[in-house]
């Protein structure tokens, strides 16, 4: 427990977590949070303001007195996925909804922020709501941008500097049909056996692949429809999210094209895959998830590490490694100082 030797800072970043992993931020309900990180980061000395986005959810800027204008950004999120789960903490461990997916980032952010400042550097912090839904957030974020040149987000990728993110394309397809007794099916037309074409087109389409990232992804994540077992159906509906590697306009009309006559495809999201900044001597990975750096875009180029595992994030047994939270305090500052380097 405690924290590495060597931060200099006023940060037990294993305490922090665990303060705000306690406090139940489900998209929906950040203002809780919200107000302790207001309160956590004027306690340190930084000029700490919210930026209000819908009723009580705010989101939490921050910066030192006199440095209103940062040119590099710490960012993450503040909200979870249900349901919540407290902390716990082994030796090597911190669990609890958000440890990873985000709460632990924003500890290490702030760690490396005040790090920083005992070498007279100083960074933006940003904390957003409703990433894991609409990055809401992250769009009221985007018209209050200060100039900042670099944008540092924050998501688990085990420490590893993210080369890109692929993006995320929702689709909704309708069908619809003519009710009828299912003895006499000759007198109705079922929109589910229409869907089930349309989703069979879909499934047996050839995806676009980028090199650098992978393939273009399809799942089906939700089909409902019908009336009863004896009734011909004359509605049904899917659900679908496609992970994009590049610009989507060539996948959407092959969508539309592929489900004609049979059902109609509605595009309800967007997120555009994003191309990111590395580093050569760092570890890197490609995201497969979605983040808000494509809604704050006027936040400057953006960098996309945090420390942590997707692959346990939203589960019920998600956790983050000690050793990487303190890794990745040491890994944010080393981050600033190239940054501020190259920006001379």
């Amino acid at each position: 427990m405690g924290q590495s030797a060597t931060v200099q800072s006023s940060i037990d970043v294993f305490a922090l977590t665990r303060q705000l992993v306690d406090i139940e931020s489900i998209t929906g309900n950040e203002g809780p949070v919200g107000d302790f990180l207001l309160a956590e980061l004027s306690r340190l000395g930084y000029a700490a303001r919210k930026m209000p986005v819908e009723g009580a959810r705010q989101n939490v800027y921050a910066t030192w007195p006199g440095q209103e204008h940062p040119v590099v950004v710490f960012s993450t999120h503040m909200d979870v996925v249900p349901p919540f789960i407290p902390s716990s903490e082994t030796e090597n461990r911190i669990y609890g909804r958000g440890s990873c997916d985000a709460k632990g980032i924003i500890a290490a952010q702030i760690a490396a922020a005040e790090k920083l400042r005992t070498e007279g550097i100083h960074v933006g912090l940003l904390f957003v709501v409703g990433e894991e839904r609409d990055s809401l957030g992250a769009k009221v974020a985007n018209e209050q941008s200060p100039g900042s040149k670099f944008l540092v987000n924050g998501e688990p990728t085990e420490n590893h500097i993210a080369t890109g993110s692929k993006g995320a394309l929702r689709v909704e397809l309708t069908a619809t049909g003519k009710m009828a007794h299912s003895a006499y099916p000759e007198l109705g037309e079922s929109a589910i056996n229409k869907l089930l074409t349309a989703l069979e087109r879909l499934r047996a389409m050839e995806l676009p692949v980028n090199p650098e990232i992978g393939p273009t992804t399809m799942n089906i994540g939700l089909i409902e429809g019908g009336r009863a077992p004896n009734v011909i159906s004359d509605s049904a509906r899917a659900q679908l999210l496609y992970r994009l590697v590049g610009p989507s306009e060539e996948l959407k009309q092959s969508i539309t094209t592929a489900v004609e006559s049979y059902a109609h495809a509605e595009f309800v999201l967007e997120i555009p895959y994003q191309k990111l900044r590395s580093f050569e001597d760092m570890p890197t990975m490609v995201a497969k998830f979605t983040t808000d750096i494509p809604r704050l875009t006027n936040w400057g180029e953006p960098l996309l590490i945090g420390p942590g595992s997707i692959h346990v994030a939203h589960t019920d047994g998600e956790y983050i490694e000690k050793k990487q939270l303190l890794d990745a305090v040491e890994i944010y500052a080393s981050i600033t100082r190239n940054l501020l380097a190259s920006n001379h």
